[in-house]
C-alpha cells in the first residue's frame, strides 16, 4: 500500500504551558504593570489585606463589590452556620490513611459535599455563590480535623461566634493560653495569608476549574480538579517546598552555600520567581512583614534570617535578578503559627477556593468549551506492515 502524500503542516509557534496566551477575559483580578500590584476587583490586594478581612474579600470575589456593614454581618451569619461537617464527613476522614497526603483528604470531602447537594450541576450564579460559601465553611473544619486525628486527638466542632481565622486557628490548636486563636496579631496574620492567596487570575488550578466548568460539569467536579492541580510542588506544593528546604538547611549559616550549589546544579529553588511579576510579587512585601512579626514572636528568627540570607543570595547571582513569590514567606510563616509542613497547601485551598468559586461563576455566565489544538510531531501517517506470507 502506498503511502498518502501529506502535505508538511506549516510553520506554527507552539507556546510552551500557554506562556504569554490570553485565553479568555476576567475581570475578577488583574496585575497591574504600571503599579505592579495584584488587584482583587480593581483593589491593590495589599491594601486589602491592610484594610478588611477574609470574609470581605471572599465577598467581593464573589459580588463584584465589597460589603456595606449589613452586608457583611449577614454574610458572616450565613459562613458561621455552614461550618459544621456531618458524621457520614467525619467517618470518612477518619477511613483515610494517616500516610496519604492532606490534599488526597479535601479532594475527597469536596466530592462527598457535592454528594449531597441536589441540584450539583447548574449555571445559576446565586446557587454557585452559596454552594461557594458552604465549601469556604466547610473546607477548614475538614483541614482542622484532619490535623487533629493525624495527632490523636478529638474533632472539635467549630465556633459559630468567632471570625474565619479565628475559627480555624480555634479548630486546630484550641483556646488555651498561648494558642494563636487567642493572639490578636497570629490571627491577623493568618488572615492576611488567605487575602493574598485568594485569587490570581489564570494560575494553573484556576484553569483547571474554568476548563471543566466550560464542560458543563458542575462546580463540586471543577473545585476538585483545581485541588489536584494545586497539589503539585511547582504551584500550590511550593510553600510546602520552601519549609522542607529551610528544615534541611537549618542553620542560616549554610543557607547562602546552599543556594548557590542549587543554582550552580541549575536546580530550581522554590519560592522564587513568579511568571506573571516582573519586578517582584506584589504579595511578598505584606506577607513579609507578618512573618518577621511572627518570627520575633515565637523565637523563629533563626528562619528571618535564613529567609534574608537566601533572598539575598538569589538575587545578587541570579542574571534576572529572581525575587521570592509569596510562597517563601508564607511556608516559614505557617511554620512559625505551629502547622505541620503537609497542610501548608490545604490551607492555600481554604483560601483559593474563594477565587475559583469566583472564575466558576464568571466562566458560566459566558461559556465557551476551552479545547486548545495541538501540534503534532510524531510520526507521518503510515500503513500497518502486512505479514509476509500473505
Amino acid at each position: 500500500m502506498s503511502t498518502p502524500n501529506i502535505k508538511p503542516e506549516p510553520e506554527i509557534e507552539v507556546r510552551k504551558g500557554l506562556a504569554g496566551v490570553i485565553a479568555d477575559y476576567t475581570a475578577i483580578s488583574k496585575v497591574v504593570p504600571e503599579t505592579n500590584s495584584l488587584t482583587y476587583r480593581g483593589y491593590p490586594v495589599q491594601e486589602l489585606a491592610r484594610y478588611c478581612c477574609f470574609e470581605e474579600v471572599a465577598y467581593l470575589l464573589w459580588n463584584k463589590e465589597l460589603p456595606t456593614s449589613s452586608e457583611l454581618r449577614r454574610f458572616s451569619i450565613r459562613e458561621k452556620a455552614l461550618r459544621h461537617i456531618d458524621r457520614h464527613l467525619i467517618d470518612l476522614i477518619n477511613a483515610m490513611p494517616m500516610t496519604c497526603h492532606p490534599m488526597d483528604v479535601l479532594r475527597t470531602a469536596v466530592s462527598y459535599i457535592g454528594s449531597l447537594d441536589p441540584e450539583a450541576y447548574t449555571k445559576d450564579s446565586d446557587h454557585i455563590r452559596r454552594t461557594s460559601l458552604e465549601l469556604m465553611a466547610k473546607l477548614p473544619t475538614v483541614v482542622a480535623y484532619d490535623i487533629r486525628r493525624r495527632k490523636g486527638l478529638d474533632y472539635r466542632e467549630p465556633s459559630t461566634t468567632k471570625s474565619f481565622s479565628e475559627n480555624f486557628l480555634y479548630m486546630v490548636f484550641g483556646d488555651d493560653e498561648g494558642s494563636p486563636a487567642n493572639d490578636r496579631a497570629d490571627v491577623e496574620a493568618f488572615d492576611k495569608s488567605l487575602i493574598l492567596y485568594a485569587e490570581h487570575s489564570f494560575n494553573a488550578s484556576t484553569f483547571t476549574a474554568r476548563v471543566i466548568t466550560s464542560t458543563m460539569s458542575d462546580t463540586y467536579s471543577a473545585v476538585v480538579g483545581a485541588i489536584g492541580a494545586l497539589k503539585g510542588p511547582l504551584h500550590g506544593g511550593a510553600n510546602e517546598a520552601v519549609m522542607h528546604n529551610m528544615l534541611e538547611i537549618d542553620d542560616p549559616a549554610k543557607a547562602e552555600q546552599w543556594v548557590m550549589d542549587k543554582l550552580s546544579n541549575k536546580e530550581l529553588v522554590m519560592g522564587f520567581g513568579h511568571r506573571v511579576y516582573k519586578q517582584g510579587d506584589s504579595r511578598v512585601p505584606t506577607m513579609e512583614a507578618a512573618f518577621k512579626e511572627l518570627g520575633l514572636k515565637h523565637g523563629g528568627t533563626k528562619w528571618v534570617e535564613m529567609y534574608d540570607i537566601m533572598a539575598k543570595t538569589m538575587y545578587e547571582n541570579t542574571s534576572i535578578k529572581i525575587r521570592p513569590n509569596l510562597d517563601f514567606p508564607s511556608g516559614p510563616a505557617y511554620h512559625l503559627l505551629g502547622f505541620d509542613v503537609e497542610f501548608f497547601t490545604p490551607i492555600f485551598v481554604m483560601a483559593r477556593i474563594t477565587g475559583w468559586t469566583a472564575h466558576i461563576i464568571e466562566q458560566n455566565e459566558s461559556n465557551s468549551l476551552i479545547r486548545p489544538l495541538s501540534a503534532y510531531n510524531g510520526e507521518p501517517q503510515r500503513s500497518v506492515p502486512t505479514s509476509s506470507n500473505e
